[in-house]
């Protein structure tokens, strides 16, 4: 029996969190790095993700991974892929911003899932349209969700953040700043000039769709840019926010 944590690389306490979680639910436990290139609309964007194998091996191995792997295209995609539908959802939001994104997605998983041949995979939820995805899709394998992991002062751990000056790092606390107050999030994001707006919304965990007054599962999902870093963050909405 294995656990996989599927990860584009550049690996850091956030991934970590996900491979303890899998060493939880089984002793063996397979890290893919794996940049996708399916799932990148802008090709600059792929360019510059970051990639940073021989750290990545040290981190995945101190938090418990019993396998790092790095598949190569022709691994992954030894004919040219058929990609998967998203479906409306993959649509929205990321998808809406990042065309094909989702597709690109859904389809690594699955090669991935059909090379290892898991009983359970783990995600963070700081990717949450992802993970919604992944779990509507794949219902044959355990999904497990891991929240997401943050900063002392609350900024989202994430791959992209490497790409921040201290200035770009100060001005992401915004989104931290909002979701705490999703009533004004709106408000909240604006005094931020720094921070390009891409969406803004509490939507309803079950659906994915814009949350009406009697939503009793609600989220409140963010994403922009910051001097042209590609950020996104979300969090529960408590009942009586």
């Amino acid at each position: 029996m294995t656990v996989i944590v599927p990860t584009m690389g550049a690996l850091h306490k956030g991934h970590q969190a996900l491979i303890k979680r899998a060493r939880e639910l089984d002793k063996e436990v397979v890290v893919s790095i794996f940049v996708n290139p399916l799932q990148f609309s802008d090709a600059t964007d792929l360019e510059r993700y970051p990639r940073t194998p021989e750290t990545d091996i040290q981190v995945a191995t101190l938090a418990g991974a019993t396998e790092v792997w790095f598949p190569n295209y022709e691994e992954i995609y030894p004919t040219d892929p058929v990609q998967i539908s998203a479906g409306s959802v993959g649509d929205l939001y990321e998808g809406a911003s990042r065309p094909g994104h989702f597709a690109g997605v859904l389809t690594v998983v699955n090669r991935l899932f059909e090379i290892v041949k898991p009983t359970a995979a783990v995600f963070g939820e700081k990717d949450f349209q992802q993970l919604w995805l992944i779990k509507n899709h794949f219902k044959k394998i355990e999904i497990d969700a891991v929240p997401t992991v943050r900063e002392f002062d609350g900024l989202a751990l994430s791959s992209r953040n490497i790409r921040l000056t201290e200035s770009d790092r100060a001005a992401a606390l915004i989104i931290s700043k909002a979701l705490n107050e999703p009533a004004r999030m709106q408000e909240i994001l604006a005094t931020e000039p720094d921070f390009k707006l891409d969406y803004a919304e509490i939507i309803d965990e079950k659906t994915f769709q814009k949350a009406s007054a009697i939503t009793q599962h609600r989220r409140a999902i963010i994403a922009g840019w910051i001097n042209g870093v590609r950020l996104l963050d979300n969090a529960v909405v408590e009942t009586n926010s």
